[in-house]
């Protein structure tokens, strides 16, 4: 099979966001399955068949390896057999499966901090890539190493549930090892399998002259875990004496340099009024760090585009991007995206594809801790009495405090917990601009995404 995503051209892709964590009952958090919670498991052919009616080419979805491999060696495919054979077999889109997205299966004990992860995540890896040979060739060995391991290792949110930067650390190298050993595992049960490896773009800045240095930290750590996975942390690199610092083993990082992953495209994930933090003080005597969201608009896109494909050398595509926000402000988004990234291919950034993630509404991660606020940033605290007063209330827990404004499709929430679909106007225009028959009013756009 040929990959579709060539130079100077874009393929258009949609994200069904997909996280997908079974924390063992040790852990004070609920499962956090998108899927489920956003009732496509439900609806999931309507969903796939309303991305290709809107145009899409190309589709990133998720494997979830907490219930597709439930054990040790033992593999459950019924799930995904069905949906990716709809998928890539009867839809013709091209599906980039997401291997791993923040949950690994509850046997691994010490989850991505376990020493039997890189090997158990490389075997999934490779059984997947047996299976779907010829169906799926597109393959993420894991979405978002920086945000996982700061949820995981440096915060303690998700398991296994380790904080400070030498739990990020070993949290990282752990990640690393398991995405350059799946990447070895894909292209040998699948020599024409392609490997896309999908991080989160990263922007500080300072707000502070005595945050300049914290600020500067997390600007370079934010390549680090695209550094070790790609071979690239010698002892000559700048954070390895951080790394060795906070508990790295030499042996292991030379591992890696001798064997790193072989990428074939590279997606970058941004959100602008996301991704950009300024990093402000607080705390006694102002020493703490607090990131604060500030929006950069497209101007941070592209300064994220050309970081990853400059020092990389790999061809690069957006594999997540979108907005919080009302109808406008998503379509502006869109517009305003698009054609910075047509500028960039323009300019010779060699960018293959643009995904809007995702697709549908999802519900907050808070919602599987109580309702508090489990981001880096700060947020409202209205927002965050609303989710808190929704967990404490009587009843099952209301999805609608929850529910975060930024797909193409919204969610709604009726009184008896039913979920809506409700398409916003930017559905339409990103019909439009992907080169499909655009419905012309809401009503065709509808019946695009509800299609029975």
């Amino acid at each position: 099979m040929t990959s579709p995503f060539r130079p100077g051209r874009l393929e258009w892709g949609l994200g069904i966001e997909d996280t997908c964590v079974y924390p063992p009952t040790r852990y004070a958090m609920f499962t956090l399955d998108e899927h489920a919670l956003t009732g496509h498991d439900a609806r999931w052919r309507d969903d796939l068949r309303a991305a290709h009616d809107l145009g899409a080419t190309m589709l990133r979805y998720g494997a979830a390896w907490p219930l597709t491999n439930p054990a040790p060696g033992t593999f459950d495919w019924s799930v995904l057999d069905e949906r990716l054979e709809f998928a890539a077999g009867d839809l013709g889109l091209t599906v980039v499966a997401d291997l791993v997205h923040y949950g690994a299966p509850a046997w691994l004990d010490a989850s991505f901090a376990d020493a039997a992860y890189p090997e158990a995540v490389a075997a999934f890896g490779g059984a997947f890539a047996e299976r779907y040979r010829g169906l799926v060739e597109h393959v993420t060995p894991l979405n978002e190493p920086l945000t996982t391991a700061s949820f995981s290792g440096l915060r303690g949110i998700w398991p296994p549930a380790l904080t400070g930067w030498r739990g990020w650390t070993e949290v990282t190298v752990n990640l690393a090892d398991g995405v350059a050993r799946t990447a070895a595992a894909v292209t040998a049960a699948n020599p024409s399998a392609v490997v896309v490896h999908v991080e989160a773009a990263s922007h500080y800045t300072p707000g502070a002259p005595e945050m300049v240095a914290t600020s500067d930290l997390l600007g370079r750590l934010g390549f680090l875990p695209t550094d070790l996975a790609t071979g690239r942390v010698t002892p000559q690199h700048e954070l390895y004496g951080w790394l060795v610092g906070h508990g790295t083993d030499e042996a292991r990082l030379a591992r890696l340099v001798a064997a790193p992953a072989r990428i074939g495209l590279l997606g970058v994930n941004y959100y602008p009024d996301l991704t950009p933090r300024l990093v402000t003080a607080h705390g006694v005597n102002g020493g703490e760090a607090t990131q604060v969201t500030h929006n950069l608009w497209t101007a941070g896109l592209e300064t994220a585009l050309r970081g990853f494909a400059d020092r990389y050398g790999l061809p690069v595509l957006v594999t997540e991007t979108s907005i919080e926000g009302d109808d406008t402000q998503r379509a502006a988004w869109l517009r305003g995206s698009v054609e910075a990234v047509r500028g960039l291919l323009a300019a010779g950034v060699d960018v293959r594809g643009y995904t809007w993630w995702p697709f549908f509404d999802f519900v907050d991660w808070s919602y599987a801790s109580g309702g508090v606020n489990v981001e880096e940033f700060t947020i409202p605290d209205d927002v965050l009495a609303a989710r808190v007063a929704a967990h404490a209330a009587a009843g099952p827990v209301r999805k609608a405090p929850f529910l975060r404004r930024m797909g193409l499709i919204g969610l709604d929430e009726a009184l008896d917990g039913t979920l809506t679909l409700r398409p916003t106007v930017a559905a339409a225009q990103y019909a439009s601009l992907a080169g499909a028959a655009p419905p012309t009013n809401e009503e065709g756009v509808r019946d695009a995404v509800e299609r029975r």
